[in-house]
């Protein structure tokens, strides 16, 4: 396989998860105030809708009452090149997500890989570039996990890089997002650990660092709303690189250690 310029988030297609009412009881390690579902339905729509005003269809599928944390529908699978692999997530409640995504997954995928093995790996902790995966070991993914998928992905031409994730990060991607090709987006304290070494790094402002965790989808950049030096920061940037950067309201899903990424699996389908 050779690499696409841009395949890492040049996008037509997006999958979402409608919330379901138990997301108020969704994994948190911060603890504090619980999401309000009603905050919540509106934020989510209002993301879905930047997905699709930032050029795609949106899918969504039903909400999952059993499963709180089932609208963070990127940790369970992961979609590259009309391929999508189920994952294993390693919180114990999210055991059954990526069973549950299957079904929807095999209508738009001509090819869906189970992961192999008894290895937990979240989609959270593994950022795709044009010919790379980014993997991060946390606490949700193990090296069980990242030797299966490394060997799904290695199959499938990306070079695959193996990250220690600080623990006090939870998923990889809470800490880092691709601004283009060559460039990510990543808070100091991941920036430090040396894993982006070969490509361009901006640091999140001081204060800012849960800014880092945003979202290129084409020509768009979607950040969390809240994080004004970043915000202007990324504006100028855009303004070279050609893209425009979005805010967004996530506050209910930040309540269960969650962020942009997480709430969409993003992917190309060519006709």
């Amino acid at each position: 396989m050779n690499s696409t310029p841009e395949r890492a988030f040049r996008f037509n297609h997006f999958v979402v998860r409608q919330p379901s009412a138990s997301v108020v009881n969704g994994l948190s390690d911060a603890g504090g105030d619980r999401p309000i579902f009603s905050l919540f339905e509106q934020q989510h729509l209002a993301y879905c809708d930047a997905l699709q005003q930032a050029g795609g269809k949106v899918t969504t599928l039903p909400p999952l009452d059993a499963y709180p944390d089932a609208v963070f529908v990127e940790d369970p699978a992961i979609c590259f090149d009309g391929i999508a692999v189920t994952l294993r997530p390693g919180a114990p409640t999210r055991a059954g997500e990526a069973e549950a995504i299957e079904p929807a997954l095999s209508i738009l995928f001509p090819t869906v890989i189970p992961l192999p093995g008894h290895g937990t790996i979240e989609g959270g902790d593994v950022l795709l570039t044009d010919n790379e995966a980014f993997i991060g070991l946390s606490a949700r993914t193990n090296q069980a996990g990242f030797d299966a998928l490394r060997e799904i992905l290695e199959e499938h031409g990306y070079t695959v890089r193996r990250v220690e994730t600080p623990e006090t990060i939870l998923h990889f991607k809470t800490d880092c997002g691709l601004l283009d090709s060559h460039t990510l987006f990543s808070s100091a304290q991941l920036a430090a650990t040396g894993c982006f070494e070969g490509y361009d790094v901006i640091e999140a402002p001081v204060g800012e660092e849960a800014a880092a965790n945003l979202v290129r989808v084409n020509d768009t950049v979607l950040i969390n709303q809240g994080y004004p030096q970043t915000y202007a920061l990324l504006q100028e940037y855009g303004q070279d690189k050609g893209f425009d950067v979005v805010t967004l309201d996530t506050r209910e899903a930040a309540k269960i250690d969650a962020g942009l990424s997480c709430m969409s699996l993003r992917f190309r389908l060519d006709a």
